[in-house]
């Protein structure tokens, strides 16, 4: 018989599942947008006072340009201002992922369209205004650096947030707060000019260093037993700590059940999990744009110092192949995660060890992620225990990313 076990948990909570620096790079990227509208306005009523047909056909180019950034903006104001609609049954943060996908989209399309034209002069060579063609193309590379800088200042990773408020990565010594019989806990690993060991601090009398114990286990089943001692005002382990620092620590207090934290090398293949793809769809349309610059200054300068026509095309050639080699990889990941790939098979193993080191087994787990630093997961467990959600749900909060957590116990017989 199949019982799921309602969590006596208080559940409600927000559906928000924004990054961290949302606001922030929605800021920035509208910033960038007035820079390249401006730019835009300039070169082309610039090249129409003075006759210039390429300062109006690059300032037609910049448009596409703050089209593709408008894209990235526009998404960022409506995530932000739906956050909390219920018609989205997760939140709204994956739209940054879909409007990452779309410009993806666009610049494959783009890279296309610079290796037809590329392709073209190859074989029906045109006269370069060497004279106008070059100081335009500088002006477009300052411009792509700056709205570069812009994008990217402010963008920086921060350190130590809880359960709810996740930046873009973590230090692998975090303190993990525990409830305990004997009073709240905070475990940390200490290495502050001295040999890695666990400390273990109390919020009251706490419990003594004799009763207290603490085993790791690590990826592939290595198991190390460390013992603590009192040091004044704080518990430490004896033994030290080795590298790596990746592993779930078992902490137990004379006859209680084994209180679990999960240690992690996040430096270390956890970047995804925060990566704001909107963001880094608006960063690669500007180096796109610069990398295609600087060749295509490259290409006019040899041709003009040299007579080689064929550089200007070639230059063309090459960015295409580099704009679509970054708009793969833009593909590629978005497209997993509005297909709700799993974002992480080794966090997944790792929560299957969380549950599964009291007895338990795991029937069924799903984990997909909701916006950057946010991800979800649906646990079934099999169990013979008397155990509800609510006790899996403790040993889980250790995993900080887990922002929607669903449970579902199944009794079987022992």
């Amino acid at each position: 018989m199949s019982d799921s076990v309602p969590n006596t948990l208080d559940l409600s909570h927000s559906h928000a599942f924004l990054g961290a620096t949302h606001e922030a790079s929605e800021r920035r990227t509208w910033g960038v947008i007035w820079l390249c509208g401006l730019m835009m306005v300039a070169e082309i009523v610039g090249g129409l006072i003075f006759g210039s047909i390429a300062l109006v056909a690059d300032g037609l180019h910049m448009s596409t340009h703050a089209g593709a950034l408008l894209l990235a903006a526009m998404a960022y104001t409506y995530s932000r201002r739906h956050a909390e609609d219920r018609r989205f049954t997760f939140g709204t943060g994956k739209l940054g992922d879909l409007a990452g996908f779309t410009s993806a989209i666009v610049l494959a399309m783009i890279a296309l369209l610079i290796a037809y034209e590329a392709i073209l002069r190859f074989l029906h060579p045109v006269a370069i205004h060497f004279g106008q063609a070059i100081p335009i193309a500088i002006v477009g590379l300052g411009v792509n650096v700056a709205s570069a800088w812009l994008l990217s200042s402010g963008g920086r990773h921060h350190h130590g947030h809880r359960h709810g408020d996740h930046e873009d990565d973590r230090s692998h010594d975090e303190d993990h707060h525990l409830v305990t019989a004997s009073g709240s806990a905070v475990l940390s690993v200490f290495e502050d000019g001295v040999p890695p060991r666990f400390r273990l601090r109390w919020d009251g009398e706490g419990a003594p260093a004799e009763t207290v114990t603490l085993e790791t286990e690590r990826p592939g089943g290595a198991r190390q037993v460390f013992a603590f001692a009192e040091r004044g005002g704080f518990l430490e382990s004896l033994e030290e700590i080795p590298e790596p620092h990746a592993f779930i620590a078992h902490l137990r207090l004379g006859s209680e059940p084994a209180h679990v934290a999960v240690f992690e090398e996040h430096q270390h293949g956890h970047a995804a999990h925060h990566r704001d793809n909107n963001m880094r769809a608006a960063v690669i349309h500007v180096m796109a744009d610069a990398a295609v610059s600087v060749l295509v200054i490259v290409g006019l300068v040899l041709a003009r110092l040299f007579g080689w026509l064929w550089m200007d095309p070639l230059a063309g050639i090459v960015g295409a192949v580099v704009i679509a080699s970054w708009s793969y990889g833009l593909i590629r990941d978005t497209g997993a995660i509005l297909m709700d790939m799993n974002p992480d098979e080794r966090l997944g193993e790792r929560m299957r060890q969380v549950v599964e080191a009291c007895g338990d087994r795991v029937a069924d787990l799903h984990l997909w992620r909701l916006g950057p630093g946010h991800l979800g997961a649906i646990i079934c467990v099999a169990t013979s225990s008397a155990r509800d959600a609510a006790f899996y749900r403790r040993r889980l909060e250790t995993f900080p990313t887990l922002s929607h957590l669903t449970i579902e116990t199944v009794r079987q017989d022992p």
